[in-house]
């Protein structure tokens, strides 16, 4: 699952970016709200992560922006600022939950995986596919009821295919859901991850639909 973390202040951007990326997402990070609207233009992102008190343009006004562009993006602001008519706009805004700092990082990322579950609506976060199912709060995945062990690039692959249901995901979206800005990648790397992807799960599982991308086959 990648992540648009909008967060000014450079010791709590730093921490929360690499707390999420512990827990399993690719993070990419900006720090005012002109490299948000770039971000939300150039990336396509499960959810975002706004502070509110943003150098040049309030936090409020990026999230008008981000709502122009992408309506159906989850964003869950995250601020100081906990007053109650605060919130209130906030929420007014679009946005989709509200999170006052101090928080505890494991909140965030339950909140994160209960937001996307809701603009899913899904009861679960569990992803079944076709012989697949994901847990992605788990990081975890079995095929024909087997679990298989794969590595976190591997996983984030089959994640990213088991969200489309079956859908055909082009490499270079593939290869946008597995790195982030801040990620150094070798030209084949994406191959890479998806031979020993298909290897272990199946070439018959995950499919290579020629010129178009991949897919997990659902029949």
């Amino acid at each position: 699952m990648k992540l648009l973390l909008i967060e000014d202040d450079a010791m709590l951007g730093r921490a929360v970016a690499r707390g999420l990326a512990d827990a399993g997402f690719v993070v990419d990070w900006v720090r005012d709200g002109d490299g948000a609207s770039t971000a939300v233009l150039a990336g396509t992102y499960d959810a975002a992560i706004l502070d509110l008190g943003l150098p040049g343009r309030d936090g409020l006004q990026v999230l008008a922006e981000i709502r122009s562009h992408e309506r159906g993006l989850p964003v869950i602001i995250v601020t100081a600022r906990d007053a109650i008519g605060e919130r209130i706009g906030g929420l007014n805004a679009g946005a989709d939950d509200y999170l006052v700092k101090p928080f505890d990082l494991g909140e965030l990322v339950a909140r994160i995986h209960a937001l996307v579950r809701r603009c899913a609506r899904s009861a679960s976060s569990v992803l079944a596919v076709g012989p697949v199912v994901v847990d992605p709060q788990q990081r975890m995945a079995t095929v024909y009821g087997q679990p298989v062990a794969l590595s976190p690039r591997e996983y984030s692959i089959l994640e990213t295919l088991a969200r489309w249901r079956g859908g055909i995901v082009s490499r270079d979206r593939l290869e946008e859901s597995v790195y982030g800005w801040q990620d150094s990648i070798c030209s084949n790397a994406i191959e890479v991850h998806l031979h020993n992807l298909r290897r272990k799960v199946g070439a018959s599982v995950v499919e290579n639909v020629r010129g178009a991308g991949y897919r997990i086959r659902t029949a």
